[in-house]
């Protein structure tokens, strides 16, 4: 094994470490104070209200993330992709109808661009300065911690865009719901419910032509938001 590609799984090990024991914590957890303060406390009942991550893990989303990782250390490509375990909310029991559901599913992507925000700020400090920044690329252990913290942030963005695409079960589809006209609302549920058998096998197939495209068509927009955080 060369050293690049040590490096790139070693980063790879750490990005997903970090997911698994915050980022899907935090964004799940987000989601059930989200609800529990908005009057559903179902995700509060089933011990969801919590950072521990134990509450949270997904064992198939945790594989996929380990998996898609992997894949992208070992190909240099290819987009992680992974997920927890969904929180239960009954929007019926909810403030302010569809625009409380609308702000439950907010929460969650937008947990995941506070973290990006956070996670720009050590970037930021590491490339202010173009002396400080060439002797952290060119010193192993901080040009480690450089590529961990640059994947984490786009990784966050990429989960940010992701949850907040307007399709069945990601959080877009929900916050759209709640801002939509009433009728248009309905005929959503309805198209939901109508399609629900299919509805997983065409998410899967969006996320696998995602994977395998590399996230091509979102690259745009997660360059924008990245050069944002960054002031680049």
């Amino acid at each position: 094994m060369d050293a690049e590609l040590g490096r790139a799984l070693f980063s790879a090990v750490i990005v997903v470490a970090v997911m698994l024991l915050v980022g899907f914590p935090v964004h799940e957890f987000m989601h059930a104070w989200t609800a529990w303060r908005l009057g559903d406390s179902t995700a509060r009942w089933q011990g969801r209200v919590s950072l521990d991550p134990r509450v949270h893990l997904d064992q198939t989303g945790s594989l996929m993330l380990v998996l898609s990782a992997g894949l992208g250390a070992l190909t240099g490509g290819g987009l992680l992709f992974g997920w927890a375990k969904p929180t239960p909310v009954n929007p019926l029991n909810l403030r302010h109808g569809r625009r409380g559901h609308a702000l439950v599913a907010l929460a969650g992507p937008a947990s995941n661009l506070v973290i990006a925000m956070l996670v720009a700020v050590p970037l930021r400090v590491m490339e202010a300065d173009y002396d400080t920044y060439v002797f952290i690329r060119e010193n192993l252990l901080l040009d480690l911690a450089y590529n961990v913290l640059l994947t984490l942030l786009v990784l966050n963005i990429v989960l940010f865009i992701f949850n907040l695409l307007p399709m069945p079960p990601l959080d877009g589809w929900s916050v759209v719901g709640g801002l939509v006209p009433a009728p248009m609302a309905r005929r959503m549920h309805e198209l939901e419910v109508q399609y629900a058998s299919l509805i997983p096998t065409l998410f899967l197939g969006f996320v696998i032509i995602l994977f395998v495209s590399g996230g091509t068509f979102l690259s745009p927009l997660i360059d924008a938001i990245a050069g944002l955080l960054l002031g680049r």
